[in-house]
């Protein structure tokens, strides 16, 4: 906790933040950090009524118990895009305003597309594991799947789809995908089902957003992506059904997934960590310096118009 009391807005850190972008709060604002305490309930019974702002993250949010625990909060501050962690109507209904980072994410999230696609398919960890255990040459890989001209389809295509169909091309893939309505202009091949989508391509790729909070990837369309299909997912854990996705991979079902989110973070199924067609990452998607500083930077300016008094630039919900 900062004990700056000539600071009159009190803030609350769910998560970290990059270096630079704490030293800009702290500098102005009382800042109170709710992931470094063992009983954070004793903070927010010693805080929460003076707490106008919270900065949190996409896949964390902020719950409706804690939000309502909070009676001076003015505006939730995400670093992400993702808004499914926070109820939008609770939100409204309190008149606190919900702001993401729009944009900057996604050059990172379609690079980490990419890279899962081409890891799981060329089977980039397995490789890695036998060389660094000293198998080279002792054990034999099964042959990897050829990444350049394979059918992708994309779930979702919004920014990041639009970026990850880009880095695609480049790759000479043949690009199907839905969405919730088509897109004749971007010239690529649309199909209105999921499952006829998953039917007829090598990979899918999830970036859609989960707004609906349901599984949108069920048993019935890994099933129709087939033995020699792959899944990844850089949207969130909770678009797929993750007990099918495991019976799936054990079976044979389909061929490989590559994994950036899960259903309950950060707690990942065994299963998937036995599996050695799986890549996994620890939902890392937008995880680099320059892209963390600049929505660091979005969230500063959404932070600033609020206590001035003015609506932030990136809002979703207007409080």
């Amino acid at each position: 906790m900062n004990n700056d009391n000539d600071k009159a807005i009190d803030l609350l850190l769910t998560q970290p933040v990059p270096e630079a972008i704490d030293a800009r709060l702290i500098q102005s604002y009382r800042v109170h950090r709710l992931y470094q305490q063992d009983q954070p309930q004793r903070l927010l019974e010693e805080v929460g009524a003076s707490i106008r702002g919270v900065v949190t993250g996409g896949a964390k949010g902020l719950s409706n118990a804690l939000m309502d625990q909070l009676p001076a909060l003015e505006i939730i501050a995400i670093s992400g895009i993702g808004t499914d962690a926070v109820d939008l109507a609770h939100a409204a209904a309190r008149n606190v305003h919900v702001t993401t980072t729009p944009g900057v994410l996604t050059d990172d999230v379609a690079d980490m597309a990419m890279g899962l696609i081409i890891s799981t398919l060329r089977r980039l960890g397995e490789g890695e594991r036998l060389v660094r255990h000293g198998q080279w040459g002792r054990v034999n890989l099964p042959l990897a799947r050829k990444v350049s001209g394979i059918e992708l389809g994309i779930v979702g295509l919004g920014r990041v789809g639009h970026a990850i169909a880009r880095r695609a091309a480049a790759f000479d893939m043949r690009i199907a995908y839905t969405d919730l309505r088509e897109q004749p202009e971007c010239g690529y091949r649309f199909v209105g089902d999921l499952q006829a989508l998953a039917r007829s391509v090598d990979v899918l790729v999830l970036a859609a957003s989960a707004d609906d909070g349901k599984a949108i990837v069920t048993a019935e369309v890994l099933d129709a992506l087939g033995p020699d299909g792959y899944l990844i997912n850089v949207a969130r854990g909770k678009l797929v059904d993750e007990e099918a996705l495991v019976e799936a991979l054990r079976e044979r079902r389909i061929a490989g997934a590559g994994l950036d989110v899960f259903v309950d973070e950060p707690h990942v199924p065994a299963a998937l960590c036995d599996l050695d067609q799986v890549s996994l990452q620890p939902h890392r998607a937008s995880a680099t310096l320059q892209t963390r500083l600049e929505m660091g930077r979005l969230v500063l300016l959404n932070l600033e118009a609020c206590f001035r008094g003015e609506l932030p630039p990136h809002r979703v919900v207007r409080g």
